[in-house]
């Protein structure tokens, strides 16, 4: 048991140093290959105003590759998360380069998420309640819309720095602890090494963020984390299955299911990009870039939290857990759309990048500090 945990630690710490060692290089590489992001001043979408490179998911994907070769054996779960990993990074720096059209990364992906259906890999059934729906012929059609689903989730909440990565950092962990209660070592191996893969990328993702994972990082976190679950999550026998990985990925499922149902009402294509993600409100209610992005943490963590409990069978106490949350998340909302409350709260702005948040401007309280630094 000892030589397991040593083995799994040293997987972890291995990924994440591998990513970190890798990030600079890509870094010089997306300059050379003009893979870079330029907003533009008018796009409000955009959370930064300065030029920042991509394609960064290289770096992440490479760790993966090696370090899951290295330590893991040779199986069909490895085989289509490589395989179809390999294929949406292509997809992903092509894009971050040349931004392709919507219809052709749907295609992509779409043909993708038959690879671990290839392998064997589909959600066959569900639990309820110490039965099991069997999903017979409709396992294959369920199982390429979670791939597609929770690949493009990942990719719409790329919208601020270090965000997609931390939350992705946060799932993987979740999913990890999951696997182990629910005796399954070989999943919770996969998806410790992505947790680390992340970790290794976020210093260079924080705020102000150095380089972005671009398409490249987001469709192959989103894919590895879909096909990870189907493998780890959807296989628990719990009270009601489904609702764990449901719960472990429920911001960027939650954002994204929002998000196509606002432009749909408004009569646009649900994959027309618009500035009403859930990131995109945090900061015009106040709150700094940083700080978003943190809230956006502990909503994720307590997902993860609620899903450990729902593995056993702890159904009452995560419902509980999410009342709570939601109660919070409310009454901050409230607090935060009152100007009057904002300075009274001290959470407005108080870590915020003037330069990277659109109309932000610097606090009396920063303007002091700045002074101050200036002063022999």
């Amino acid at each position: 048991m000892i030589t397991s945990w040593i083995f799994g630690v040293a997987a972890v710490v291995c990924a994440a140093l591998l990513t970190f060692s890798a990030t600079p290089a890509v870094r010089v590489l997306a300059y050379r290959l003009n893979a870079v992001d330029r907003p533009h001043p008018r796009d409000r979408r955009r959370m930064h105003r300065r030029a920042v490179p991509r394609i960064g998911g290289l770096a992440m994907f490479f760790a993966f590759l090696i370090v899951t070769v290295a330590f893991c054996d040779v199986s069909p779960l490895l085989a289509s998360l490589l395989l179809g990993g390999m294929v949406l990074v292509v997809l992903g720096v092509l894009d971050d380069i040349f931004s392709l059209k919507a219809w052709v990364k749907a295609l992509v992906q779409l043909a993708v998420s038959f690879i671990p259906i290839l392998f064997g890999l589909r959600i066959n059934f569900f639990s309820w309640f110490g039965g099991q729906v069997q999903l017979g012929v409709f396992s294959i059609p369920v199982t390429v819309f979670w791939i597609m689903a929770l690949t493009n989730a990942i990719n719409l909440i790329d919208g601020l720095d270090g965000l997609a990565c931390g939350v992705s950092a946060i799932s993987s962990l979740s999913m990890t602890v999951v696997t182990i209660l629910n005796g399954d070592p070989v999943s919770a191996l996969f998806c410790a090494i992505l947790a680390g893969t992340c970790a290794g990328f976020l210093p260079f993702n924080s705020n102000p963020a150095k380089i972005e994972m671009g398409d490249t990082g987001a469709l192959f976190l989103g894919y590895t984390m879909a096909v990870l679950s189907i493998s780890g999550l959807f296989k628990i026998h719990a009270a009601i299955s489904f609702l764990i990985p449901l719960s472990v990925f429920g911001l960027p499922l939650f954002d994204t299911f929002f998000a196509v149902l606002r432009r749909l009402a408004r009569g646009q294509s649900p994959f027309k990009a618009d500035h009403g993600h859930l990131h995109h409100r945090l900061v015009e209610m106040g709150f700094g870039h940083r700080q978003s992005v943190k809230i956006l943490y502990a909503i994720s963590g307590i997902f993860g939290i609620a899903a450990v409990l729902l593995t056993q069978d702890s159904l009452l106490p995560a419902m509980i857990l999410f009342a709570a949350a939601f109660v919070l998340i409310l009454v901050t909302y409230f607090i935060m759309k009152n100007e009057k409350t904002r300075v009274l709260s001290g959470l407005h702005n108080i870590d915020a990048d003037p330069g990277d948040c659109p109309g932000g401007e610097e606090t009396d309280t920063q303007r002091s500090e700045t002074e101050e630094e200036k002063k022999p």
